[in-house]
């Protein structure tokens, strides 16, 4: 069965999951973001619901994840070498029913240095939940699992308490100054190398 914009199920409609890149933690599946979910997103949530067997909310999509970071994120999974390095869909798994609850991901494959930056966004009706924490936590594992990666690092605005709250309870620690003005750095380095 599928799953169109806060809507029930579309009859007859076949999911994808089957040929989707899946991450699990405690309450979330992680999908990895592929071409024609990026599509769908742009053009057609609700087969973007039934590809990810979830109901998308009709709040979608979440802040900071509008129409040029979708260009840019199909951009980033038609090449190879950033399969993985993109953003993942997240879908609550605690109850009958999925439901697409935000994002998070990275932005771009690790740098020669071997750090990778970490970016989430949560619908408004999911935060203050932990489900940004769960996520951010699962991906630093994943990203370390990679040998090469010996750092993740965020950005953010100063004012934007609890994406800092993210970024401490998963270990991230104050780090300077941002990409941008007015934008601050914190980073986690890999477990053996702190």
């Amino acid at each position: 069965m599928g799953w169109g914009k806060g809507k029930k199920p579309v009859p007859g409609a076949e999911p994808a999951r089957t040929r989707l890149r899946t991450l699990e933690s405690p309450r979330m599946t992680m999908v990895a973001a592929n071409t024609e979910l990026v599509q769908a997103d742009l053009g057609d949530v609700t087969l973007l619901g039934t590809m990810l067997d979830a109901i998308v909310p009709e709040n979608w999509p979440p802040d900071l994840y509008d129409r040029e970071p979708m260009e840019y994120a199909l951009r980033q999974v038609a090449d190879p070498a950033e399969h993985g390095w993109s953003f993942w869909y997240l879908l609550t798994s605690e109850k009958g029913e999925s439901e697409v609850l935000g994002i998070c991901g990275f932005k771009g494959r690790p740098n020669a240095a071997g750090s990778v930056e970490i970016g989430y966004s949560v619908l408004s009706q999911f935060r203050n939940q932990g489900f940004a924490t769960e996520a951010v936590e699962r991906l630093v594992t994943w990203a370390f699992s990679h040998q090469s990666v010996v750092e993740v690092c965020a950005e953010t605005l100063p004012h934007l308490k609890q994406s800092i709250r993210v970024m401490q309870k998963n270990g991230f620690v104050y780090t300077g100054s941002g990409s941008e003005l007015g934008v601050v750095r914190y980073a986690v380095k890999r477990p053996d190398r702190r």
